[in-house]
């Protein structure tokens, strides 16, 4: 039988991949890592899997459209936005607005995800604060992926994103999750496809991201449990 076939958003990658599959017991899932607008994409390409992990504003668009068993459906984690820096930079957490916008327009580089949620978000802020032009001039945005790759890579200097995701990157420094005023949290869910091929697989591997070694992992990652 083919392995159960799974969509997941980054923000558990570290986690999931670390310390939850050594411990799963059943033959290793075949995962489709990406940011939840993109496993939309996949799915209205007509890409199949037998369950998802995602925002949950995804989760409620394919539980309305049939796609997904709704009895299935359990939350998971709430994450929250931050940042990252070259090591040494020793750049202080912006405590306000004013703090934020004051390293942005200091750094010469930022790194952040187009399809991401912290990009899309991202991108709204920084119009709220009234410098998205001079943002986005030293912006370094990729299509997908985890942004502080690119930080340690040397190709931008502060990078954006989901905080559980900036962690699981190695040889980074992190800066902090985005001040109070800025910030704005994220919900994820994970649910079983209706017409799954392995409903039994993906019950199984929610059953792992809702266990108590999940519940030690996610938190020990600054993600907020929901279960």
């Amino acid at each position: 039988m083919p392995a159960t076939r799974l969509m997941c958003a980054l923000v558990v990658i570290d986690a999931v991949k670390q310390d939850l599959l050594p411990t799963f017991g059943r033959t290793a899932p075949d995962i489709v890592w990406d940011p939840t607008a993109a496993l939309l994409k996949r799915v209205e390409a007509g890409e199949t899997a037998d369950g998802i992990f995602a925002i949950d504003y995804a989760i409620d668009e394919l539980t309305a459209a049939g796609r997904l068993d709704p009895a299935s459906r359990r939350p998971i984690v709430q994450a929250e936005f931050g940042l990252a820096a070259q090591p040494g930079a020793q750049f202080p957490r912006p405590q306000d607005a004013a703090e934020l916008i004051a390293l942005l327009l200091e750094v010469p580089s930022i790194a952040y995800s187009r399809a991401g949620a912290s990009g899309i978000y991202f991108e709204k802020l920084i119009d709220r604060l009234g410098i998205g032009d001079r943002v986005r001039a030293k912006s370094l945005v990729i299509p997908a992926g985890l942004t502080g790759e690119r930080v340690r890579s040397g190709d931008a200097v502060l990078a954006v994103q989901q905080m559980s995701e900036l962690r699981a990157v190695e040889g980074i420094e992190m800066v902090g999750p985005l001040p109070d005023d800025c910030q704005q949290t994220t919900d994820f869910s994970a649910a079983v496809f209706a017409d799954a091929a392995d409903p039994q697989g993906a019950a199984a591997f929610i059953g792992l991201l809702t266990s108590p070694a999940a519940g030690r992992s996610f938190a020990g990652r600054g993600l907020k449990l929901r279960f």
